[in-house]
């Protein structure tokens, strides 16, 4: 280090949901050092790896600096005049003559974690005016928002664990030790955990892995994937049959009881106890210490959604826990109240028009339109089948769906016969190395920040506010800027469109619209701000803590929030029933017409006979590597090889694999070859295999994450086969071959 004085910056975390609290020490313009928080109101001072990783993000050699056009079929760096040129004479014609159908957007994981792409994303998808939107919720969270919606009215109203407070913490299907939550924002969950323990809480853990969580649990019980269902209709049955439902408070708030009851009723643990490998007893005496608990929680989540019954796991989670009389009660599950942006604190409340699905469906599929998206196993189909309304043009935001979506392989050739693809990203990689421009955005460190969504899901209410860490390079503009430049091609303005101004012009659209007579007050209030942080200050001023635009002085503003590096607590989470609910009756629907209708799939199946597979496969998320994205940075690269087949020892002698060996494993006429990890925390007759890698194509650009590749799980699956309801696919549970290789 020079003679430089060293500055302190704080930031929040934008790898995962934990949304953890980050101080940065910075000298001579660069980041020397980067540990927790230790005041951050939220995090409290707890790090993973990923958040030290921020440095080699910022820093990465391979991350894009400036625009890619591909001439010739090879990429060449060009001005951002010039690449956008290229955008607006290409795209444009493709609408005028094949339909705004025609073209089709993608939008994947980092975009939650990028202010600009969120909250601008949806200006683009409006502009382009097509129904083909498609992104990362239909792999692996659609089953969660439908039943939510469907139950409370909002996409969004997704009632998480009162951890701090619960004595029963029963955790399906979910490895939160791993990812600090998924629709559930709490980091440090291992220390969480350990606080419950402390006090004499348990926590029951049901994977068809022994996990990092099931480590720290009292109990873990094995479950046959795609098992999940039956489980939790075992469960609930027992609730009604032994009398063991308590709805108290919320008696007047429930609709649909009787009918839950009755569809219940034929699922007995001793029906289901097969499906799901868990012995009839075992249900039992789980649905008991349930009910028995004082303050108990439930939580599944990736691995009850990416299955066929993926939708009705998650409904039976958040029905059980109202039934035991665990829901909107301290240590139960709890809505919390976020300070800006939750449709679920705006409008009238306890009422509202609920949620709509099948607004239109799929060209080839016909699969239905779910919050606005399509399948994104649909993708592939859409632009290979000819007629109206075949997509033509793409334009993917921080979308790597070639990995992360079953069946990539048929997508990468899909993708080379677009006639136009467009992607916002900040590297060449297996999905944007089809593009024939390339737009990067700036390092995490260069723009402000304010999570959107995750205060949604949040153990504890909160407002936090990151400014930048560093200017951004002369010239490279802010990603909802480059949303917006795309956003005047699409809707024929123009390349040369005065970003700013049109910024102004549709921000006052929005406020003439939602405030009405009061529009002219609130954008006098707003004066000065633009981008993102005008949206924020927006958002936090008419929310529920907010300051109402000066009408109430200690309310909240984005300058108060700025003002405070450590952000502002808003306190432990507190009931929310009625309030809460958006559904017309405003009632919880325990009992959605649609989702009674999908448990004829699940007494169809139980009339036949028991499948008969050798070996099934499940997915896995690691601390150091939970997305695609992750894999090209040294210090999540490091260490022990991941990517690894995990076997139980029985299944590794009767298939003759020997640990550090390599096995092909096969499904729908595909096969992969993974390094073989022989381990008795599987569950015999299961294998896994982690999410995200297969970085061993052409012509991409992460050289890091090429020296060790790894094998695509998701190559193997169906990408035709999903939930029905929600859309999402199926990656959990798939029957596999697998058979030893001979040593290279």
């Amino acid at each position: 280090m020079s003679g430089t004085t060293a500055t302190i910056a704080h930031r929040i975390c934008p790898f995962c949901e934990a949304c953890c609290g980050l101080e940065l020490t910075i000298a001579d313009g660069r980041v020397t050092a980067v540990r927790g928080h230790d005041a951050d109101v939220f995090s409290a001072g707890y790090i993973c790896p990923k958040g030290v990783a921020i440095k080699e993000l910022h820093e990465d050699p391979d991350r894009l600096r400036q625009p890619l056009v591909k001439r010739d079929g090879r990429f060449v760096a060009v001005g951002w005049d010039e690449a956008f040129a290229d955008i607006e004479r290409r795209l444009p014609p493709i609408l005028a003559a094949h339909g705004r159908d025609a073209a089709a957007m993608t939008i994947g994981n980092p975009a939650a974690h990028k202010l600009s792409l969120l909250l601008y994303g949806a200006r683009l998808a409006k502009a382009l005016g097509t129904r083909n939107i498609f992104s990362a919720s239909t792999l692996d969270q659609m089953p969660k928002q439908l039943s939510c919606g469907l139950m409370y009215g909002g996409w969004l109203s997704i009632p998480v664990p009162d951890i701090e407070r619960s004595d029963l913490l029963i955790v399906l299907g979910a490895n939160p030790v791993a990812s600090n939550g998924s629709l559930w924002t709490v980091p440090d969950f291992r220390g969480k955990a350990k606080a419950l323990k402390a006090r004499g809480g348990r926590m029951v853990v049901i994977d068809p892995r022994r996990t990092e969580t099931a480590e720290l649990a009292d109990r873990h019980l094995f479950i046959r994937p795609g098992g999940d269902v039956f489980l939790l209709l075992g469960m609930a049955q027992v609730l009604f049959a032994e009398k063991l439902v308590r709805l108290d408070k919320l008696t007047e708030h429930v609709a649909g009881m009787a009918e839950l009851e009755a569809a219940v009723a034929p699922y007995a643990p001793e029906a289901v106890a097969a499906r799901c490998g868990i012995e009839a007893a075992a249900i039992r005496e789980l649905a008991r210490e349930f009910a028995a608990a004082p303050r108990a929680a439930f939580y599944a989540r990736i691995g009850s959604c990416t299955q066929a019954y993926g939708t009705l796991a998650s409904w039976l989670v958040d029905v059980i826990a109202i039934l035991a009389g665990h829901f909107d009660t301290e240590g139960g599950l709890m809505f919390p109240r976020s300070a800006a942006f939750a449709a679920n604190t705006l409008g009238k409340p306890g009422v509202g028009r609920g949620i709509v699905t099948g607004r239109h469906k799929s060209r080839v599929s016909g699969a239905s339109e779910v919050y606005g998206e399509l399948p994104m196993g649909c993708l592939a189909e859409e632009i290979e089948t000819p007629g109206t309304g075949q997509v033509r043009a793409l334009i993917s935001v921080g979308s790597n769906p070639v990995l992360s979506a079953p069946n990539g392989a048929r997508l990468a050739a899909a993708l080379e016969g677009l006639d136009f693809m467009v992607s916002v990203d900040i590297y060449l990689n297996e999905t944007t190395r089809h593009a024939d421009v390339i737009l990067p955005g700036r390092s995490p460190l260069e723009d402000g920040h304010y999570d959107v969504a995750f205060p949604q899901f949040s153990f504890r209410n909160h407002a936090r506010y990151s400014p930048p860490v560093f200017a951004a390079p002369a010239g490279q503009p802010a990603e909802w800027e480059i949303l917006l430049r795309l956003v005047a091609i699409a809707s024929g303005r123009g390349a040369g469109i005065d970003v700013q101004a049109m910024d102004d012009e549709l921000f006052a659209a929005d406020v003439q619209r939602q405030a009405g007579p009061a529009a002219d007050a609130v954008l006098a209030a707003l004066a000065g701000r633009r981008g993102p942080e005008r949206l924020i200050d927006y958002a936090l001023r008419g929310g529920p803590y907010g300051d109402k635009f000066g009408a109430k002085a200690d309310g909240l503003s984005l300058a108060k929030v700025a003002a405070m590096p450590s952000g502002i607590d808003l306190g432990a989470l507190t009931p929310r029933i009625p309030e809460v609910l958006r559904t017309p009756s405003g009632r919880i629907e325990l009992a959605p017409a649609v989702l009674l209708a999908d448990l004829d799939r699940v007494r169809a199946e139980l009339a036949q006979p028991e499948p008969a597979a050798d070996m099934v496969i499940i997915g896995r998320r690691q601390v150091r590597s939970n997305n695609s994205w992750m894999h090209n940075l040294p210090l999540l690269a490091k260490g022990p090889f991941r990517c690894t087949a995990l076997v139980h020892p029985s299944d590794a002698a009767r298939l003759g694999l020997a640990a550090g060996s390599r096995a092909r494993i096969s499904a729908n006429a595909r096969s992969i070859e993974a390094q073989i990890e022989i381990s008795d925390e599987m569950m015999p007759g299961v294998v896994s295999l982690p999410h995200g890698w297969g970085h061993d194509l052409p012509d991409t650009q992460l050289h890091v994450a090429a020296e060790r590749p790894g094998a695509n799980l998701n190559a193997l699956f169906d990408e035709n086969r999903r939930d029905p309801l929600s859309g999402n696919a199926v990656l959990s549970g798939i029957p596999v071959r697998m058979e030893a290789l001979a040593e290279r």
